[in-house]
């Protein structure tokens, strides 16, 4: 029953969605109807529902519009590639250096994408379609005050679809978006030519489509592993992931990800495990095929309306409230990554750009808490605290200014220190020969073994 709740709430998105991306509806019902099956059987996190995700959608939507649906499915089935490839390589644990500020910045891009693919369709649009979008809205917003027994988006595209037949609205309708699904999916390769041009043309948006998924997977397995105190392996939801958008790619589908939306209904109605992941996939088919004469005449302004309700509710309106409370290099991170995206329009772009800021920034801020002391006389003790690594390795060489050491002898603790990589050893090494050759007896102490056994390594005169 969790996951029929769930493929009602998924079936106005995946519609929606694949208009955004530019394909006929059948590709989006399809893509979804599959994936579903398939990674419930290939260990997709329990009780997690992926399909046609308005965020592959997004990125996907430039290459249909150049070359066409076929070089869709074959990006589909290279990033499915990637997936497995991530899996196999257990590199799941990378999600865990995407900071919070990059996952959130994701999400505001993400929704603000969403929102301005609804654009082409209210700019210039008639009254009534305006008029069908309010309408939709207050559905959506306004039934849930009355009661949650039925999804309502659900509501908003029956009403609407009746309203608009019942007074003859001069409204666009799902049957203009092009086909919609009359039987089971039929397997085949893409119509594209297997050639190194072919490839150059579909490796970006595969790329793009693969890290996106990835992303947007992991975040909502996380989710359910707190909704439901339960872990998960996030490798194996990356190997499934890639299993099932091949398969979809073979049989006329998008490639997808992980949806947060039906994922959190599939859980609130009990969804526990894969068999809601199943029969979520299997029931929307069968109301695609049994529905096709009706679902062909939902209005448009209706679909709009859920995108837009989608796109509010994905956006984390308290973040802007939280750029003044927030470090502001936490905040400089969030702000690039939502720029880097829609300026690009490039979900991947905007999160590479943000994981390179946060790690730069944070870099910086250890590099600064690295402190040299002496303690002057005679006979001088450096003391070094702190981690030493490349980019704080020209503080620790720039500490010791020979000419005020000029013959004396120095004793170098780094009992408070550590050495990460060769620029650091290499900087300690550089500091121990500037003194000798200016006439000081240097002696080193306090390593740890890791760091001597960098040491040991390089075999420097290290002592």
């Amino acid at each position: 029953m969790a996951g029929a709740v769930a493929t009602f709430a998924l079936i106005p998105e995946v519609i929606a969605f694949s208009f955004v991306a530019g394909v006929d509806p059948a590709v989006g019902l399809f893509a979804s109807f599959v994936i579903s099956i398939v990674i419930a059987f290939t260990g997709g996190r329990p009780a997690m529902v992926s399909a046609a995700a308005g965020s592959v959608a997004l990125v996907a939507a430039p290459l249909v519009h150049a070359h066409g649906v076929q070089y869709l499915f074959a990006a589909g089935i290279l990033a499915g590639m990637v997936q497995i490839l991530f899996g196999w390589l257990r590199l799941g644990v990378l999600m865990r250096y995407v900071s919070g500020s990059v996952r959130t910045g994701f999400v505001n891009a993400l929704a603000i994408l969403i929102f301005s693919a609804q654009m082409p369709h209210l700019i210039g649009a008639n009254g009534a379609t305006w008029a069908m979008v309010g309408a939709g809205l207050l559905i959506i917003y306004g039934l849930p005050r009355l009661t949650s027994v039925v999804p309502s988006p659900l509501v908003c595209i029956v009403v609407l679809t009746l309203l608009a037949h019942w007074m003859q609205l001069p409204l666009k309708t799902v049957a203009d978006l092009g086909l919609l699904p009359d039987g089971l999916p039929a397997f085949g390769l893409p119509q594209v030519p297997l050639s190194l041009e072919t490839l150059k043309l579909i490796a970006l948006p595969a790329l793009a489509i693969a890290m996106v998924g990835l992303l947007e997977s992991m975040m909502t397995a996380s989710v359910v592993d707190e909704l439901t105190d339960t872990p998960s392996s996030k490798n194996r939801e990356c190997s499934g992931l890639g299993v099932s958008n091949i398969a979809a790619s073979l049989l006329g589908g998008i490639a997808g990800c992980g949806m947060i939306g039906q994922t959190v209904s599939n859980v609130r109605y009990g969804g526990r495990g894969r068999l809601s992941t199943l029969f979520a996939g299997a029931f929307l088919l069968i109301l695609m095929v049994l529905l096709k004469p009706w679902v062909s005449q939902v209005p448009v302004a209706a679909l709009v309306a859920i995108m837009v309700m989608v796109s509010a509710s994905t956006m984390d309106w308290g973040s802007a409230r939280a750029l003044l409370k927030h470090p502001k290099l936490s905040s400089a991170v969030m702000v690039a990554t939502v720029a880097v995206t829609v300026i690009t329009d490039n979900l991947a772009a905007g999160v590479s750009v943000g994981v390179v800021m946060s790690g730069v920034f944070f870099t910086f801020k250890v590099a600064r808490l690295l402190t040299v002391t002496n303690s002057g006389g005679a006979s001088l003790t450096y003391r070094v605290s702190g981690q030493v690594f490349f980019a704080s390795a020209d503080l620790l060489v720039d500490s010791f200014d020979v000419r005020d050491i000029e013959g004396k002898p120095v004793r170098i603790d780094l009992s408070q220190a550590h050495f990460w990589d060769i620029t650091a050893v290499n900087a300690l090494d550089k500091v121990c020969q500037r003194l000798r050759r200016h006439g000081s007896a240097v002696e080193v102490t306090g390593m740890n073994e890791q760091s001597r056994a960098l040491v040991s390594k390089l075999d420097l005169g290290i002592e």
